[in-house]
């Protein structure tokens, strides 16, 4: 294994890493349901892109059994 014959700085060495950072993704709010939702996608909770509904969603109801 290759062994560096000098010892780089901590410059130089923090030079190198600065392009390893995490982006957080870019989040907007939906023009229908105002939940944040991707950038440039359709909206998982109404199912909108740019005003129009592009896919239809169901929404789920909460059916609560009652025992006794």
């Amino acid at each position: 294994m290759a062994h560096p014959k000098r010892k780089h700085s901590h410059a130089r060495t923090h030079k190198k890493r600065t392009h390893q950072t995490i982006s957080s993704p870019s989040l907007i709010k939906c023009s229908q349901c105002k939940k944040m939702k991707p950038k440039s996608m359709v909206c998982p909770f109404c199912g909108y892109y740019k005003d129009k509904e592009i896919i239809k969603i169901e929404q789920k109801e909460n059916k609560k059994k009652k025992t006794g």
